[in-house]
C-alpha cells in the first residue's frame, strides 16, 4: 500500500490524472470515477508500451494483431496479461530472424515453497502461489485482512486480497510513490511494522483515510525477495487494533515465506514468463492470430 501517484500513465493524458486531484477537492476521499480513471490508465498503459513494441520489431498490420498475440500466449501459459505485457517492454529482443528468443535456456522445476498451503498440481501457478501465500502471512500475524501486490514496471500492482474493501483496494491499486509500509519494506529489503496507523507519519492524508476507513488500524509488510535480496513483491497484513509487535519467531517465519516466494517468483519469471515470450515470438513469426480485444 502506497500514497496514490500523482503521476500521469504512459499513454494517457496529463490533465486526465492530475485532473483527479483538484476535482477530489481538499479532503482526503477521492471520488470513485478519478480511481476509476487512474487505473484504468495505468492499467493500459503498459499493455499500449508493449503493443508498440511488437509492432515495430514484427511488422505487425495494427495493434490489434499484437494485443491478439499477447492475450494468445497470456491464456496458455496462465499469466496476466499485464505480466507478460511487462515482459515484452523489460526483456532484451531476440537476435534478428532468429527462431527462438531464448536459445540455449535451462529450464529448471520450480522452488519448494514449505508451510505455504498450495494445491497440489498448483506448483507452477502464480495465482495458486499468491493465494497462498497470503493465506500463509495471514495465519501467522492472526488476521483476516490483508493483501499482495507485484513488482511491475517499477511500480507495485495489486494481485491479491482479502478482508479489504473497494475503496482500499482501488486506491491502492497501482503504488509508486516511497510514502507506506510497503514502500519502506521495499526501499530498505526489510520488514517494516506501522503499530498505529492513525499516528504514524509515514502516511499522507488520502493514504491514512484509505486504510483507516476499511477498518484496518495497523500494518506490517513482508517483501518478497530474490536470492539477491531484490523485492519482486510485497505481502501486507492489517490489523484492526493497533500492534505491540511480532515475536522473533514470527518475524522469522514471515521472513522465511519472504525469501521463498520470492525465489518462486524469480523462476517463474525466469520459467513461464519467458516460456510465454517464446510463444509468443514463435506466433509473430508465423503470422497473424485472431483475438477478441478486452480491456487488460
Amino acid at each position: 500500500m502506497s500514497q496514490l501517484s500523482r503521476h500521469p500513465a504512459e499513454g494517457g493524458s496529463a490533465a486526465d490524472v492530475s485532473g483527479s486531484a483538484s476535482r477530489r477537492g481538499s479532503g482526503p476521499q477521492w471520488r470513485q470515477d478519478d480511481l476509476d480513471l487512474r487505473n484504468r490508465l495505468y492499467g493500459r498503459a503498459g499493455v499500449a508500451r508493449a503493443e508498440g513494441v511488437l509492432l515495430g520489431r514484427y511488422g505487425l498490420g495494427s495493434t490489434d494483431e499484437a494485443f491478439a498475440l499477447m492475450k494468445d500466449a497470456s491464456q496458455q501459459f496462465n499469466i496476466k496479461l499485464s505480466t507478460l505485457a511487462d515482459a515484452v517492454v523489460r526483456t532484451p529482443a531476440p537476435d534478428a530472424e532468429a527462431e527462438l528468443w531464448f536459445p540455449g535456456r535451462v529450464r529448471r522445476g520450480p522452488p519448494a515453497l514449505p508451510g505455504l498451503p498450495v494445491e497440489r498440481g498448483n506448483g507452477t501457478s502464480q495465482g495458486a502461489v499468491v493465494a497462498a501465500t497470503l493465506q500463509r502471512v495471514l495465519s501467522i500475524t492472526q488476521t483476516p485482512m490483508g493483501n499482495v501486490q507485484l513488482n511491475e514496471r517499477g511500480r507495485l500492482r495489486l494481485a491479491r486480497h482479502t478482508g479489504l474493501n473497494r475503496y482500499f483496494t482501488d486506491f491502492f491499486a497501482f503504488v509508486d510513490t516511497a510514502t507506506t509500509s510497503c514502500s519502506q519494506a521495499a526501499e530498505q529489503r526489510r520488514q517494516v511494522t506501522v503499530r498505529d496507523v492513525e499516528s504514524a507519519p509515514v502516511f499522507d492524508d488520502a493514504s491514512r483515510h484509505a486504510i483507516l476507513q476499511t477498518g484496518s488500524r495497523a500494518a506490517h509488510s513482508v517483501p518478497l525477495v530474490n536470492r539477491l535480496g531484490v523485492p519482486l513483491g510485497m505481502v501486507s497484513s492489517h490489523h484492526e487494533r493497533p500492534l505491540t509487535g511480532f515475536t522473533h519467531a514470527e518475524l522469522a517465519a514471515l521472513r522465511q515465506t519472504g525469501s521463498d516466494v520470492g525465489r518462486w517468483l524469480a523462476w517463474h519469471w525466469n520459467t513461464v514468463v519467458l516460456d510465454a515470450l517464446e510463444h509468443l515470438h514463435a506466433a509473430a513469426l508465423r503470422g497473424p492470430v485472431d483475438g477478441t480485444r478486452s480491456d487488460a
